[in-house]
């Protein structure tokens, strides 16, 4: 069984686990409403 040799720190262990973060979401006004939406989405008013 493989069992590490030495403790890992928490600096080394939590270096590691900096890449575990959620993307940023990029919000834009609408120029027809003025209000903040994600891009590319259509919303439930607009949809024909």
């Amino acid at each position: 069984m493989a069992v590490p040799k030495r403790r890992t720190s928490k600096a080394r262990k939590n270096s590691r686990r900096t890449h575990y973060k959620l993307p940023r979401v990029t919000i834009v006004k609408d120029k027809e409403t003025g209000e903040w939406k994600v891009p590319h989405r259509v919303d439930r008013s607009e949809a024909k």
